[in-house]
């Protein structure tokens, strides 16, 4: 079986982090460094939340898509995967929400 979705993108993502700005928009953004990337997170998330206050699915799973996109090229940017996530999230799994967040130590 082929990798899955999330591990092609992160490819891509991957091979474009230093690839020619003028020929990708991945590219083009990471050249602009992460405030660039961070302020697109803060506005896919705020489209996202919009989205979701129409209610609407296609526009949901849109904006939603572009949020992940973008959040993936914050990981790449600190050399992180979604496989830091997925090992996070089994940490979490099991424990209280109110527990976890009580543990944090920041």
């Amino acid at each position: 079986m082929s990798a899955d979705i999330f591990e092609r993108l992160c490819d891509a993502i991957a091979a474009r982090k230093h690839a020619d700005p003028s020929a990708s928009y991945t590219a083009a953004l990471f050249a602009k460094g992460q405030d660039a990337i961070l302020k697109k997170i803060g506005e896919e998330a705020t489209e996202l939340v919009l989205a979701g206050k129409d209610g609407k699915p296609s526009a949901i799973v849109h904006e939603a898509s572009d949020l992940v996109f973008h959040v993936l090229m914050l990981l790449s940017l600190h050399s992180l995967s979604v496989d830091d996530i997925k090992r996070e999230l089994e940490r979490r799994e099991g424990v209280s929400g109110i527990e976890e967040k009580a543990s944090r130590t920041r």
